[in-house]
């Protein structure tokens, strides 16, 4: 924590009294929350951006969405539209965000869409597809106003809520304490090696309930860049390329084309950035072939020629059937 930050903890402690007394009033039902008959199944994390949601929610999808109907509900961050809005031929990326139109793009057999308000976005789901049988929400772990069935709480190995205070001062959306409204806990982008002794000490340091399941997950790199055609990266990373990133963390794609040897020149942008022309321009300096995250690529990949993306998935370090059970009970 930088010194400006550090001076800011007096308003971290304001904060944090707001949002006890805000979840302390919904835990009473001093505050209305509604809940569905159907399952509605919340990914979210307490801090700020960069925790694995998205990830998560497609290998919840490549799992269940060919054997169950299934839709996602996100807020659609920095999209330009208003209201409720649902994935379609005609839909784009401003109409959805780039995470839902990523997850409308790759999953097409399912139904994305978008609503600040969640419980209002998930009865226009089921008034316009009354089969569905659970809905994915992608965030909304805060949103207090949907009684989830089941919550999945991630975080980060590098930076886990035990390490972090409250916004302004720190990142958190809420103090760590809300660990307990989830049915599981994710630790995301764990190093591939991670030992059981280190998961068992990494568990103790996130004092969490002897109810809840914990389980930890790496990312998975691909082995071929996508884009107007496939490469394989072994071949892509051995000539000098430009790397773009408008993700929270982009530090383990960093590490990763770092251990290969590669020679790039890296632009950084804010996360969820929609890239204005003179930052294509720059983008496009130096005529090198560009490399970008799955999630940039759905907004520039239509702007530029020659530009790849490398996949990722989520990977479980162990007990993988274990988790995908506690999945599949809720719709029983």
């Amino acid at each position: 924590m930088n010194l400006f930050r550090k001076s800011l903890y007096p308003l971290s402690l304001i904060y944090d009294a707001v949002t006890r007394i805000r979840n302390i009033a919904y835990d009473l039902n001093w505050f209305k929350h509604q809940s569905f008959d159907i399952p509605t199944i919340v990914v979210g994390n307490l801090s700020t951006g960069g925790s694995g949601k998205t990830p998560m929610i497609e290998y919840l999808l490549r799992r269940f969405s060919n054997q169950h109907s299934v839709a996602v509900l996100s807020r659609g961050y920095k999209r330009q539209s208003d209201g409720f809005v649902i994935g379609g031929h005609k839909t784009s990326v401003e109409d959805l965000g780039d995470e839902p139109f990523q997850l409308a793009k790759k999953f097409p057999h399912v139904k994305v869409a978008v609503s600040k308000n969640r419980p209002l976005g998930i009865q226009k789901l089921l008034t316009t597809h009354s089969s569905l049988d659970a809905v994915f929400l992608d965030d909304g772990y805060q949103h207090r106003k949907l009684k989830p069935s089941f919550q999945i709480l991630l975080t980060t190995y590098a930076s886990p809520w035990f390490n972090d205070c409250v916004l302004p001062a720190g990142n958190l959306r809420e103090s760590s304490k809300g660990k307990n409204r989830a049915d599981v806990i994710v630790v995301t982008k764990c190093p591939d090696d991670l030992s059981n002794e280190e998961q068992n000490k990494f568990a103790k340091q996130l004092r969490i309930n002897v109810n809840q399941n914990l389980f930890f997950t790496s990312i998975s790199y691909d082995s071929v860049v996508q884009g107007d055609k496939k490469m394989q990266v072994s071949s892509f990373v051995k000539k000098p390329f430009v790397l773009v990133t408008g993700i929270a963390n982009p530090k383990p794609l960093i590490s990763y084309l770092d251990d290969l040897s590669s020679e790039y020149t890296h632009f950084e942008f804010p996360d969820h950035h929609f890239f204005s022309a003179s930052d294509l321009k720059k983008i496009t300096s130096l005529g090198l072939p560009i490399l970008t995250t799955e999630k940039d690529y759905v907004r520039i990949g239509s702007l530029l020629e020659n530009v790849f993306f490398l996949p990722i998935a989520l990977k479980f370090l162990g007990n993988e059937e274990k988790f995908l059970t506690s999945i599949e009970n809720q719709f029983c």
